[in-house]
Parts: C-alpha cells; sequence; structure tokens
C-alpha cells in the first residue's frame, strides 16, 4: 500500500461525498446552508479521517482512532440523509444511504484488519 488512495474504504468515502455534494445542491436554497452544508460537512470527514489515519499509520492505536472517528462522521452521514430523505423523497437519497452503509461495514472490518493484523 503505497498511499490512502490505495485503499478501497477511501475512494468509495470519495465518490460518495462527491454525490453528496451534488445531491444537497439540489435542496431548496434555505437547506444549502442548514441541512445540505452539515450533510456536506459529515460526508466529507469521513474521507478525511481516513486519510489522516493513514498519515499516522505507523502509530497503530491512532491509525484506529482516526478509523473511528471516520465510522463516526459516516454514521452522522446517514443520519443527515435520512433526515433529508424523510424532509425531500428522493429515490438517490436512499441509494446513497445504502451505499453508506455498505461503505460502513467495510470501514468497521478495516478497523478490525487493522487492530489484529497491522504492526506498529
Amino acid at each position: 500500500m503505497k498511499s490512502y488512495k490505495d485503499l478501497d474504504i477511501y475512494n468509495l468515502a470519495f465518490d460518495y461525498a462527491i454525490e453528496v455534494h451534488k445531491i444537497t445542491l439540489l435542496l431548496p436554497k434555505f437547506e444549502l446552508y442548514e441541512q445540505g452544508s452539515q450533510v456536506r460537512r459529515s460526508s466529507k470527514s469521513v474521507k478525511d479521517n481516513i486519510v489522516e489515519g493513514y498519515g499516522r499509520r505507523n502509530y497503530k492505536q491512532d491509525f484506529i482512532k482516526f478509523l473511528v472517528y471516520a465510522h463516526a462522521s459516516l454514521l452522522e452521514c446517514i443520519s443527515q440523509l435520512e433526515m433529508i430523505k424523510q424532509l425531500y423523497p428522493n429515490r438517490d437519497i436512499e441509494i446513497l444511504i445504502e451505499k453508506y452503509d455498505k461503505l460502513g461495514g467495510k470501514l468497521f472490518n478495516f478497523i478490525k484488519y487493522v487492530e489484529k493484523n497491522w504492526k506498529n
């Protein structure tokens, strides 16, 4: 692994953050700075915490800590998307929720892998 860009979880998180950004720009104007802003920040936080953790990969516990932060941001993102789905029913939102849910499983499995197999 030469870069965080080699991590599937990072690439998925990046792609999903782009999707979230584009979809939230279609919300009513007043939501751009309310619900839209919040979900954009949490979706970007997922990928950013993966990157920051990777930068600390030589310190196993730091790596795990930032992966856990990424997972927490992912759960926040799902919660925000569920709110948007209720307020503005949209099929694309449901698909994004499903994507983030699967990414959450991959991220959780990666955390377990690092805990068990990562060398300090």
